[in-house]
């Protein structure tokens, strides 16, 4: 009888009671106050802003007065809707140090996007960038050109007195019901990141993290600000203009030992003619996060720099907590193992037994079911805004569910299977798309792939490919269904390929099925 698919090793490190975030991640910097921190950079020989962990103190604190001065107080929710800037992930900590609530939100987002989601927040401040949208609002706006002006009031006297369990910050991420949904974090969460230093990263105070996000993604605030921050290295942040070929460039100027991308920038870096075995000679290893990446990708990347890349599985209510380390990697094709700390099950895609109250126990070690995290983990956010405040977790008894669907090796390896809500049932079937799309992305032929169902009339779904198609080619379908068919069975096959030029995606890069369904989808 197999092992149940559960991952409990033993508790999660213990957060202090008291605990300020910003306090926190700035602290290990005093060790060496002169050591770089902070390295924003416009291009290959353009530094737009160098801070040493004593002047990235310096500056938080002295912002952090400038909030106090103009009215700000604990608790105060304050928006950034700002570009890629500098002043970005100062203003951000600066917040934190205050005991406000930061809420970043993409530059990308249109005023009629942002109009409900400030209604939601009910912020007291709103940093702005000026060419970006906004709608009216009551809230004390400040641009960007006058952030400056806020370190001229001195320094704050101390970080904010906060608990562990105050909220901290606010993220933004995609709704199941097409609404993104506010996720309130606590300030224990930058304590909780700890567990994935050595079970992802393998982080050191030596290392010099370049990432390829912007300053409001969660990716790039955690893994690219927050860890090395914390850990007292230092973070290379490009601000520049979108250029496929500059990450080589600027690992090379720079001396990035980790590099922290989503798989697209791994797959454009390649194909740019990049010298990536030069630029990249003192990467220790690259990382990954956000979709998955392919086995080919992975292979091509490890060809051309010699390192491997270690992915991570997470979401934003709880960032990454299954990963690849250069301890441990990934077994191909899986998203690697909990980490250390972490407790995570796979349970039974049905529902608790109501007349009992019973939860339903973990399925064994090998079998798909539904991918729960352990809502004592100090990672797990404090809950969803809504109007009437923060609900209840989605949680069932001692799990928070995840909604991704998954299946734990005998070894405790962790294979992503794909959104729960992404099953099609088609003709009967029910068909994971995550386990198509792997299938489809292997053909030489195909960039990107999303699969979803298609309504063709009221009482007919079929199963349809969205393909990229690598530049200069044009797969056929009767090519795409025979190679197919050695990997999948028919009918986990689409009935349907449509080749598109790019697939739409949301502000933080995640595809919008909806937008192809709408958009291929029977009219009726």
């Amino acid at each position: 009888m197999p092992d149940p698919a559960l991952f409990d090793d033993g508790p999660p490190p213990t957060c202090p009671a008291r605990f300020n975030m910003a306090a926190y991640v700035l602290e290990a910097g005093r060790a060496r106050p002169d050591h770089p921190a902070l390295l924003t950079l416009a291009g290959p020989g353009q530094v737009a802003l160098s801070l040493s962990h004593g002047a990235l103190r310096r500056a938080v604190l002295e912002t952090a007065a400038g909030l106090q001065a103009a009215g700000l107080a604990r608790g105060d929710r304050i928006v950034l809707r700002l570009g890629n800037v500098p002043a970005f992930p100062i203003l951000f900590y600066a917040s934190l140090a205050l005991g406000a609530v930061p809420v970043p939100l993409s530059a990308q987002l249109t005023a009629s996007e942002l109009a409900p989601m400030l209604d939601l927040i009910a912020p007291a401040m709103i940093a702005h960038g000026g060419d970006l949208p906004l709608p009216d609002h009551k809230a004390l706006r400040v641009d960007a050109d006058r952030l400056d002006h806020l370190r001229t009031c001195g320094t704050l006297a101390g970080f904010a007195d906060t608990g562990a369990d105050d909220p901290a910050y606010i993220l933004f991420t995609s709704g199941t019901g097409g609404r993104p949904r506010a996720v309130l974090h606590a300030h224990r969460a930058a304590f909780a990141r700890r567990m994935m230093w050595h079970d992802w990263y393998g982080l050191t105070p030596r290392d010099r993290m370049l990432h390829a996000g912007a300053f409001n993604w969660s990716y790039t605030l955690g893994t690219g600000l927050t860890d090395p921050w914390a850990a007292g290295a230092t973070a290379l942040i490009y601000t520049g203009p979108p250029d496929r070929a500059v990450w080589a460039a600027l690992a090379a100027e720079h001396g990035a030992t980790i590099f922290a991308a989503v798989p697209g920038v791994y797959r454009q870096l390649l194909k740019s003619g990049a010298d990536c075995r030069a630029g990249f000679s003192a990467l220790r290893h690259g990382l990954s996060a956000g979709e998955a990446m392919s086995p080919d990708l992975h292979r091509a990347w490890q060809d051309a720099t010699g390192c491997r890349v270690h992915e991570a599985l997470g979401m934003t209510e709880i960032s990454t907590y299954v990963s690849g380390a250069p301890h441990r990697p990934a077994p191909t094709g899986t998203s690697g193992y909990p980490q250390a700390g972490r407790r995570i099950a796979i349970l039974p895609e049905t529902d608790a037994d109501t007349a009992s109250g019973a939860r339903p126990a973990p399925v064994p070690r090998g079998t798909p079911g539904l991918l729960a995290v352990s809502t004592r983990d100090p990672g797990l956010m404090l809950g969803y805004l809504d109007e009437a405040g923060a609900p209840p977790r989605p949680a069932d008894g001692d799990w928070f569910l995840t909604g991704d669907r998954a299946v734990m090796a005998e070894d405790g390896a962790i294979t992503h299977l794909g959104r729960a809500d992404d099953v099609l049932n088609v003709q009967g079937y029910r068909v994971s798309a995550r386990e198509v799309e792997l299938a489809l992305a292997a053909h030489p032929q195909v960039e990107e792939v999303a699969v979803a169902a298609l309504r063709r009339r009221a009482d007919l779904d079929v199963m349809a490919a969205f393909i990229v198609p690598v530049a200069g080619s044009h797969p056929a379908p009767e090519t795409l269904s025979d190679f197919l068919n050695d990997r999948l069975a028919r009918y986990k096959q689409p009935r349907e390929f449509i080749l598109l030029d790019a697939l739409p995606r949301s502000a933080n890069g995640k595809i919008l099925k909806r937008v192809l369904t709408d958009a291929h989808g029977w009219k009726g």
